[in-house]
């Protein structure tokens, strides 16, 4: 069985393990500053999604030694990566992007820069500086697409068109910078055919990476509301690995995969609350991953063009059993 997993990528390209530290760079988003709205995404806490985040009061420095201390235990050579977590972290001008990001990307135990953000908090300005933080070293952008399900993106008050996203990739692709694509398994509606819909779209695309997540009930969300007042299917986790595994053996084979699932803060998680015990989760995908022999991208329709690229990239052998 095997699988294009981060940990082998990342040990592959920088020789060590890497590590990611959650930082705060105190912005917000368009869909919470009445821009596009003033409740966010359907599903979207408070803390936008920044709850593992490290105090946005202080400085980058500081944040980010104080997250180090935090793993020192899990981690012994100081090897990390910058990640800007809360919120959407292009939502500034670009002077105060440039003084954060130069600060997190300056210290000497960041080995690379990730910035989580929205397609259509993109601009070419801010664009053209995370090219130029390129080329000191290596920076990630990671968008939310979530879905690309025209009835899921309403329900979701997700706020942007798919065309947004293709554009913002393209661009971010053709200054050499790396895309990670987010995408949700368990929306309301949403089957395997529209969940294999999304991958199939993130398929055409030279992007670098993806992060599966199961979709989260917490509370303060307006899916709260919606599931106390009208529900909808919480998968178990044995339906929830059924359904990433036929999304993995649909994923193009050179794709990193970033995440196959994701636990939300336990203070607020309302549902599944399996999903709470994240080694047993973790421990259960794998141990069945091992047991069917999957591969990622058996399943992957032959032939696609890809964005990007002259033809389909049909993948290379997996590096690592997981």
């Amino acid at each position: 069985m095997y699988i294009n997993d981060l940990s082998s990528y990342l040990k592959q390209k920088f020789g060590h393990k890497v590590y990611k530290l959650a930082l705060n760079g105190k912005m917000t988003c368009p869909n919470r500053d009445g821009t596009k709205g003033s409740r966010g995404c359907i599903f979207c806490s408070e803390g936008g999604s920044g709850e593992f985040a490290a105090d946005g009061n202080k400085t980058i420095f500081e944040q980010i030694e104080e997250a180090k201390r935090l793993v020192h235990n899990k981690l012994s050579d100081g090897h990390y990566i910058a990640y800007f977590q809360a919120y959407t972290n292009t939502y500034a001008s670009v002077d105060y992007l440039r003084k954060i990001f130069t600060e997190a990307i300056n210290h000497p135990d960041i080995e690379v820069l990730s910035v989580a953000t929205r397609p259509d908090c993109l601009n070419q300005e801010n664009i053209k500086l995370l090219a130029e933080l390129n080329r000191i070293k290596p920076v990630w952008v990671e968008m939310g697409l979530q879905t690309v399900n025209e009835e899921s993106i309403k329900f979701i008050r997700r706020g942007y068109e798919n065309k947004v996203f293709e554009n913002a990739t393209e661009s971010l692709i053709s200054y050499g910078i790396d895309v990670i694509v987010h995408m949700i398994i368990g929306l309301p509606e949403e089957g395997i055919k529209e969940i294999l819909n999304t991958v199939r779209y993130i398929n055409r695309f030279k992007i670098q990476g993806v992060k599966f997540q199961l979709l989260h009930v917490l509370k303060g969300t307006d899916l709260e509301q919606y599931y106390y007042e009208r529900g909808f299917h919480i998968y178990s986790m044995e339906e929830y690995a059924d359904i990433l595994f036929e999304a993995v053996e649909h994923l193009r084979k050179d794709i990193v995969i970033h995440r196959l699932t994701g636990d939300g803060p336990k203070k607020l998680l309302i549902a599944p609350l399996w999903s709470g015990n994240k080694r047993k989760v973790m421990n259960y995908i794998r141990d069945e991953m091992k047991r069917r022999e999957m591969i990622q991208g058996t399943k992957m329709i032959q032939g696609t063009e890809m964005i990007q690229g002259t033809e389909m990239i049909q993948g290379t052998k997996m590096k690592q059993e997981v």
